[in-house]
């Protein structure tokens, strides 16, 4: 019998989408629910491009995009547009980013921003595997809501892991938070000082140390506050913006040195 007291359970949207090279030649293409990966036919290095169609992320939503390369693959990858995390008043939504890089390939992890809303729940795990002598360019970018629109974050959860390891080993491990509880004892400005968007650009390979000089000459878009750093194998930059538009176009300026001039993924071209 219906029971007209009873509240009807909230739709939750969940996807996972997995793509697999060899060389140049893809091996797997597999999609289900509102994950997608779209292939757009682009000369020289091959570009796959993650989808959400569901629209953004809340209570319970699972999303997840794997890539895995093989035979020296090089492959450019990142997602459609900003991914959205909104108000979430009925548990967390949760990310999965699992990519593996074998022997002599190269991925550049390059995902749009995500925009966290006032009271939006997410935890966000990102891992690359690394081979002995692959490489990456990791990115995220995160912005707190939209200045435009006159929107204050109070009240969230956000959790952002990301892991780089090479040959079974962890080479970049990075563990974010930012809460309720940080926001309200000030720690926020700690953190972030007066930033509404805050990015990490990671470039592992060897020597990518060396790359730290080109990448702190691009360091001049007005009003960002960055950083490179050079350690073993790693190129790390750090950027605060008081938006999410001078940071993208920021970003932009240290894809084109880093990746030594070549042009950003045809979703990122301001």
């Amino acid at each position: 019998m219906f029971d007209a007291t009873r509240q009807p359970g909230m739709q939750r949207s969940q996807g996972e989408a997995s793509v697999a090279f060899d060389g140049a030649r893809l091996v797997r293409l597999y999609q289900q629910g509102s994950a997608k990966a779209l292939l757009p036919h682009v000369r020289g290095t091959p570009e796959v491009v993650f989808l959400n169609t569901s629209g953004g992320l809340t209570s319970g939503d699972r999303l997840g995009y794997a890539l895995d390369l093989a035979g020296g693959a090089r492959v450019v990858a990142t997602t459609q547009a900003a991914e959205r995390a909104y108000r979430a008043d009925q548990g967390t939504a949760q990310v999965r980013v699992a990519h593996q890089v074998g022997p002599g390939g190269w991925l550049d992890w390059l995902p749009q921003e995500t925009i966290l809303f006032d009271r939006a729940d997410l935890t966000r795990e990102t891992s690359i595997t690394l081979a002995p002598d692959a490489g990456c360019l990791m990115l995220e970018a995160v912005v707190l809501g939209r200045a435009a629109m006159g929107e204050t974050l109070r009240d969230l959860h956000f959790s952002d892991n990301r892991r780089i390891e090479r040959g079974g080993k962890p080479i970049f491990l990075e563990l974010f938070l930012l809460n309720s509880n940080i926001l309200a004892k000030g720690a926020r400005s700690a953190l972030l000082g007066p930033a509404r968007a805050f990015a990490t650009l990671v470039l592992a390979a060897p020597g990518a140390a060396d790359a730290v000089q080109s990448a702190r000459a691009v360091l001049d878009e007005p009003g960002i506050e960055a950083a490179a750093s050079a350690l073993d194998g790693l190129c790390v930059v750090r950027m605060l913006a008081p938006d999410g538009w001078p940071l993208r176009k920021q970003i932009v300026k240290l894809m084109g040195a880093l990746r030594r001039g070549a042009a950003p993924p045809r979703v990122w071209q301001l």
